[in-house]
């Protein structure tokens, strides 16, 4: 990512929409699916993951993940708010239970490219969605130091990583953050590595975990 002064405008950091949700009525959810393109085709939000093949690797996570990009966060916001979007929502909280997150995108220092060669693209990106309580913040400021370098390795970087955020439906833990990684092998590759797990060892103990990797969507966008 450039920084401002580099050369071009410093871009905005994204906004996102992290809904997870149980489908309690499948025929049902899908008159929902089919009447939210207008509002996300008006405030340009891009499927990232919408469903898909998925891991929880720690705590609880509900049965379908969805992650999108809009511009930036207040027109992440302004969609979920739009009278085209609170149309649709009602077709899916009958057929479905969420917690549903609007998160502002993180732009700071990301993981280091890793020397080595990095994992290989793959059609469909590979993403980690977690939410956490940090009981011991001194203590967790360690694993935030070390989690870094197995990131890069796996090429991994932050879309969301604390920051502003809305929990518009249901209850989360008190902090947000989501990786990108080039695969779905990727993300599961950095969780179970060696170099992660000593990382993670920093923060047991010190913090709480509801953590998924999923897959990622290559449908259309809206």
């Amino acid at each position: 990512m450039h920084k401002a002064g580099e050369g071009e405008a410093h871009a905005m950091p994204k906004g996102y929409w992290i809904p997870q949700i149980d489908v309690s009525d499948p025929e049902g959810y899908k008159a929902y699916t089919a009447a939210t393109p207008p509002a996300h085709h008006k405030y340009d939000g891009v499927a990232l993951v919408r469903g898909g093949r998925m891991e929880v690797l720690e705590g609880r996570v509900r049965a379908r993940n969805v992650l999108r990009a809009f511009p930036d966060y207040a027109a992440a916001l302004a969609c979920y708010r739009s009278p085209e979007y609170q149309g649709a929502r009602p077709l899916r909280l009958a057929h479905s239970t969420a917690e549903f997150v609007i998160a502002e995108g993180y732009d700071g220092v990301q993981p280091p490219l890793s020397t080595s060669a990095p994992p290989a693209e793959a059609p469909r990106k590979g993403y980690w969605i977690g939410h956490v309580d940090v009981t011991e913040p001194e203590g967790y400021k360690a694993y935030m130091a070390a989690d870094m370098a197995p990131f890069g390795k796996f090429g991994g970087s932050f879309l969301v990583r604390g920051g502003a955020r809305e929990v518009v439906e249901g209850k989360v833990r008190s902090r947000t953050v989501v990786l990108e990684f080039p695969s779905f092998a990727a993300a599961l590759a950095c969780y179970r590595s060696p170099d992660y797990q000593a990382a993670k060892r920093l923060r047991d103990g010190k913090a709480e975990f509801d953590l998924v990797a999923v897959e990622g969507y290559d449908g259309p966008a809206h």
